[in-house]
């Protein structure tokens, strides 16, 4: 005869009773085909946080196998959009019955673009670390997007500082030709192409924009592309993939035509942000990883939206209690 095998979360009780924020999985690794607006859709490598609340009290546990089994049928016969995320969303819930009544999902995964470098025509692979989060509370939906965008930034003060000492430099190399009648140009010109001409440079750094932006429920594939575009349109010099000399000295005059602080940079962002229609509410951070101090500079700016405000406070309690 068969034997009947027995299951603890649904026949026992709690040894001692309360409700739970979250329960479930962390860091599921699974490959997800991403529908991406603008793009082929793909697969890629995610890591996956899956979680319910256990509003029962006197439960003992929940059904974490439902929860991976959801995933895995979103892995192996369907493709992650806006739509099929909330249809995830609500397949958590409705397969632990009166137990939950909010759920929670994240997806981690680089998204690979092809970007053309500045000049040559040339194109190389880039990839962005992409963070797709749904959240259904009693009914109430909220699916966001972070990415993380790279670029260059050189700071207006130590370019400033620079073109004192070549103007010094300058001053000291020609002041007795000056007065001449005939000034020699060429003689300037060959100057100016030594490494006495340009006697400092300025200091950049690589540099990390992060986004997190609110979607509208009017979207289907994920905007993607759309979002780095905007980024890196706004901030004019992120770092490149594929490199020819001409690729590099256009970069360097972008440096140059291009100097800002962490709060330039946040306020450029936040500007283009306002502009877009796609997203209800965004949050962004601007890290400078300085190469003259030993620490970072930061702005951080959001749209202003009260939700997002309490949404943040969420997550940052969130994170402590479930380790995400």
């Amino acid at each position: 005869m068969p034997t009947t095998m027995p299951d603890i979360a649904n026949h026992t009780t709690a040894q001692t009773e309360g409700t739970l924020d979250w329960v479930g999985m962390s860091n599921i690794e699974m490959p997800i085909m991403v529908a991406s607006k603008g793009e082929t859709e793909r697969m890629v490598s995610a890591h996956v946080n899956a979680f319910v609340n256990l509003k029962e009290a006197q439960a003992k546990g929940i059904h974490m196998s439902r929860l991976y089994l959801l995933l895995d049928e979103l892995s192996t016969s369907n493709i992650l959009n806006y739509h099929s995320l909330v249809t995830l969303l609500d397949g958590f819930i409705s397969s632990h019955n009166d137990l939950s009544d909010q759920a929670k999902v994240t997806f981690n995964f680089e998204y690979h673009l092809r970007r053309k470098s500045l000049i040559s025509g040339k194109e190389g692979w880039k990839a962005y670390p992409i963070t797709l989060t749904g959240h259904l509370n009693q009914g109430e939906l909220a699916i966001e997007m972070s990415i993380d965008i790279r670029y260059s930034s050189t700071c207006p003060c130590s370019a400033a500082l620079a073109r004192q000492l070549i103007q010094k430099a300058f001053q000291q190399t020609f002041q007795k030709d000056s007065n001449a009648e005939n000034f020699d140009l060429n003689k300037v010109h060959e100057w100016l192409g030594t490494t006495e001409g340009i006697v400092a440079t300025p200091h950049s750094q690589r540099s990390v924009a992060e986004i997190k932006v609110k979607l509208n429920n009017d979207i289907s594939d994920f905007p993607i592309t759309d979002l780095v575009d905007l980024i890196e349109g706004a901030l004019q010099t992120p770092v490149q993939a594929a490199v020819k000399r001409e690729d590099e000295q256009e970069f360097a005059r972008l440096n140059g035509q291009n100097l800002m602080f962490c709060e330039d940079a946040a306020r450029r962002l936040q500007y283009s942000m306002n502009q877009a229609q796609e997203y209800d509410d965004f949050w962004l951070k601007i890290n400078h990883l300085e190469s003259l101090h030993a620490h970072d500079a930061v702005s951080i700016t959001t749209k202003g939206v009260l939700w997002w405000l309490s949404t943040i406070k969420a997550q940052s309690i969130n994170k402590l209690t479930c380790n995400l």
